[in-house]
């Protein structure tokens, strides 16, 4: 494609484009966040390249739908639609510094989704995390697996936040976890400073959390001087090894359960740490996250409550955390209307 620019509008690659946004995302945006936009973005970056698009004054809204087809395929609508959104917010950034025409980015159309397609079903249970728990009080009592499986199923924290608190953090005279936002020490957590709370935890976790602090936990400090909870004897653990320990431990046969695939041990591409995400049973952090969530639900603890603990609106909880199925919503609504 030609690079001649259109009148009015100032002459702007692709590259220089996404790098610009990206420098102004991170200015009021979550690290995470910033690359998981630079992720999704990428992908129009090699579109373009494909089509030989070097300036985005050139752009047309038939080629934002060449694009849409082109990247729909081998993906999911939910998937489609988080593409295409950061697409549409992107397209209005270079909208604001004259590198495309105005109101383009009205041209980019996200699918639109029915209830239920933006679910996330995956979710460990209350008996799977009862297990991994048990399994790890017994063979592996206050590691550093064991502590950072309590915090996931106890508190229902991000796997970011579990990592952020510091052991300054631990109130065990309060049996209390404070959650703080500290991006000049990196560790951000969502939402930022609204994302800041205090989690009540009950005595058996505070104990444990004791016996880690005073005689397990290893003695460092982080690149920044504090003191961090998730330790090993080279300072604060790092994000993606606290993913892979999510992997390992919800990988059935981890815990002596076997494997319901019958795979050999000798030949499962499972069975290293770096590669325990390729076991049809494993699951992220985030599972656990949902799985506390919907426990609480169904405790019939509060909305509210429940939105307060996990930094998390009432209605978002309902959209993409509560797996409660219809049959238990409706048991739950009848204890509350009784004979009506």
């Amino acid at each position: 494609m030609a690079t001649t620019s259109t009148p009015d509008l100032e002459e702007l690659t692709p590259n220089e484009a996404v790098q610009m946004y990206l420098a102004d995302k991170q200015s009021d945006s979550a690290e995470a966040t910033v690359r998981s936009h630079k992720s999704r973005l990428g992908h129009f970056l090699d579109w373009c390249d494909e089509n030989s698009i070097e300036n985005l004054n050139n752009l047309s809204g038939r080629d934002l739908h060449r694009y849409k087809l082109w990247r729909q395929e081998g993906i999911n609508k939910v998937t489609l639609k988080t593409q295409l959104d950061t697409l549409r917010v992107f397209i209005r950034f270079c909208e604001g510094i004259d590198g495309v025409r105005q109101d383009l980015s009205q041209a980019v159309q996200s699918p639109k989704l029915e209830d239920g397609d933006n679910q996330r079903e995956v979710i460990v249970e209350q008996e799977q995390a009862e297990q991994i728990l048990g399994y790890l009080e017994k063979y592996e009592y206050c590691t550093l697996r064991h502590i950072y499986a309590i915090l996931l199923w106890k508190t229902g924290m991000r796997v970011g936040a579990t990592r952020a608190v510091d052991v300054g953090d631990v109130h065990l005279d309060e049996m209390a976890i404070e959650v703080n936002h500290r991006p000049d020490g990196e560790t951000p957590i969502k939402n930022k400073d609204a994302g800041e709370r205090y989690i009540a935890i009950s005595e058996e976790t505070t104990e444990v959390l004791r016996d880690w602090i005073q005689d397990r936990r290893p003695a460092v400090t982080d690149d920044y001087g504090r003191n961090p909870l998730l330790a090993t004897k080279h300072g604060r653990v790092h994000i993606e090894t606290l993913r892979k320990y999510s992997y390992q431990l919800t990988r059935p046969c981890e815990i002596g359960n076997g494997c319901p695939h019958n795979r050999d041990p000798e030949d499962c591409e499972a069975i290293g740490f770096n590669d325990a995400s390729k076991c049809p049973e494993s699951k992220s952090p985030h599972s656990w996250r949902r799985g506390h969530i919907t426990h609480l639900l169904r405790q019939d603890t509060p909305k509210t409550v429940v939105s307060d603990r996990v930094n998390a609106s009432p209605e978002v909880l309902e959209a993409h955390y509560n797996q409660m199925t219809e049959k238990e919503k409706m048991a739950q609504r009848r204890d509350y209307l009784g004979d009506i």
